[in-house]
């Protein structure tokens, strides 16, 4: 029997980081804010998603406005505080 594929922490920084960019695309302002400050492209978020640089990005991004931090962290039912860590897990 095949040993089984561990499940991903629900609240690793990644799985966290793609959570968060559901929830901004989710908006078109503020998914054109989070291109606009970001400088990312949708190819670029597309074609590297996995990329820990692109995931700390669209965290730095809710963690420089705090009422999208706020409500991003409303909405994912995580402290804010979490979304810093997991920004700080991912560029470290």
């Amino acid at each position: 029997m095949p040993a089984k594929s561990p499940e991903p922490d629900p609240l690793s920084p990644e799985t966290l980081a793609l959570a968060a960019l559901g929830w901004i695309l989710g908006d078109q302002p503020r998914a054109d804010r989070l291109l606009d400050l970001t400088g990312l492209t949708p190819d670029t978020l597309r074609d590297h998603l996995g990329d820990q640089g692109v995931l700390a990005a669209v965290l730095e991004f809710l963690i420089n406005h705090e009422p999208d931090l706020v409500a991003a962290s409303d909405a994912l039912q995580v402290p804010p505080e979490t979304i810093v860590e997991a920004h700080r897990r991912l560029i470290h």
